[in-house]
């Protein structure tokens, strides 16, 4: 498959570091310090703020109601996902995350980090002409983007065994092990001597400058920052009334180890309809989504953890109120897209969970995600969406910019 403007694959090639507003990789902090700052929420909004107030020379106090975060930050892919980010300032906000990842990769090892890649693989005609028009977008360079056809994809990953005509290999797509990096980036934090972790303390209270936990301990400082994830309920949800975030569950899984390497993440044609990189094409060149997957919006997602095993989704379902239980019927339709695409043998289904995160009914270049002043001093930040680990460092920096 000869493609004007492509690559040769390289499975062993590491990411090409770039930037479409030409800033540099490794770049040392720009903001501007505060002496002392409180970040309320221990997930990865929460403790990447945690992370730029540090290096900006704070001190820090970190407060999370669980004693260990629970919510989306620990069941999510890991994904840190350039590929399919809208072009201009969500693509540029991306690039800059993708860049501190690639620091945090290096000062904390127990991320995960690595610069893996992804492929999103087309088993369609029509999902082969999505990949071609976003192979030859103006930003495709910039995003790593190269189009392979199904030889290709198995010398970049020969783990893939599956059905598929061709794939969009993404050389700067990276991931993390979400179980693993906030506790990482924890242990690195108390290593400066300026950062305390709190917990379990939940907010009741929000003023000047200040919150108050339920024990009634009242946390003072400089600025405040609360990345309190989906809070739908008490003194946090309400912050968010009459705002335009919306909340999103959606079912995920994990396998027992898969018995070969899978050396990029993964994608399937389905996804094409979700990401905004590749929806103005896909709107145009793809048909109606199967009934089934389109009732629980399915788009296939993989990704292989350190161990081996696969973790395996998405669904996404906005009708509250969610229900409590799970559903075998979505996650049957994901396991049978995985199966298809990496091919026998597939390893049994371990666990599976529910997760809830917060976006925007919109995005616009103008709002990416909700940043609000709730009172002077305190700032909320939530809304990143499915976007949140890929986003996380570059947000934090700009709160702190």
């Amino acid at each position: 498959m000869t493609r004007p403007g492509r690559r040769d694959p390289d499975p062993a090639a590491g990411p090409v570091a770039c930037s479409l507003d030409g800033r540099e990789p490794d770049r040392p902090h720009s903001g501007v310090a505060r002496d002392r700052v409180v970040v309320v929420g221990g997930g990865i909004l929460g403790t990447m703020h945690a992370r730029s107030a540090v290096r900006s020379g704070a001190s820090v106090v970190q407060l999370e109601r669980h004693e260990r975060p629970r919510g989306a930050s620990v069941r999510n892919f890991g994904l840190v996902w350039v590929s399919g980010r809208s072009p201009g300032a969500e693509l540029r906000l991306a690039l800059r995350s993708r860049e501190l990842w690639q620091e945090v990769g290096r000062d904390v090892p127990g991320t995960g980090f690595r610069a893996n890649g992804s492929i999103t693989v087309a088993s369609t005609d029509a999902e082969l002409k999505v990949l071609e028009s976003a192979a030859a977008r103006s930003d495709a360079s910039a995003r790593g983007l190269a189009l392979f056809d199904a030889e290709e994809v198995r010398r970049v990953n020969p783990g893939l065994q599956g059905e598929f005509i061709a794939g969009l290999h993404c050389s700067l797509d990276a991931a993390v092990e979400p179980r693993r990096t906030l506790g990482a980036l924890r242990e690195w934090l108390q290593g400066s001597g300026r950062y305390e972790y709190v917990a379990p303390r939940e907010v009741v209270e929000v003023a000047d400058h200040a919150v108050t936990d339920h024990t009634g301990a009242r946390h003072q400082a400089d600025l405040v920052v609360l990345c309190v994830g989906a809070a739908d309920t008490g003194p946090m949800g309400r912050l968010f009334e009459g705002t335009r975030l919306q909340r999103v569950r959606l079912h995920m899984a994990e396998t027992d180890p898969l018995d070969r390497p899978l050396a990029t993440s993964v994608a399937d044609g389905n996804s094409l309809r979700y990401y905004p990189a590749f929806k103005e094409f896909a709107a145009e060149l793809l048909g109606p989504q199967n009934e089934a997957l389109s009732r629980f919006g399915i788009q296939l997602l993989c990704q292989q953890r350190l161990d081996g095993g696969l973790t395996l989704g998405d669904t996404h379902e906005y009708d509250e109120p969610f229900p409590f239980d799970l559903s075998d019927e979505p996650l049957a339709l994901v396991e049978q897209l995985a199966r298809r695409v990496v091919g026998a043998p597939f390893p049994r289904i371990s666990r599976r969970w529910a997760g809830v995160y917060h976006q925007l009914s919109k995005v616009t270049d103008e709002e990416l995600y909700f940043r609000s002043e709730i009172a002077p001093g305190v700032v909320a930040v939530t809304g990143a969406g499915g976007r949140g680990m890929t986003l996380a460092p570059a947000i934090a920096e700009e709160t702190f910019s």
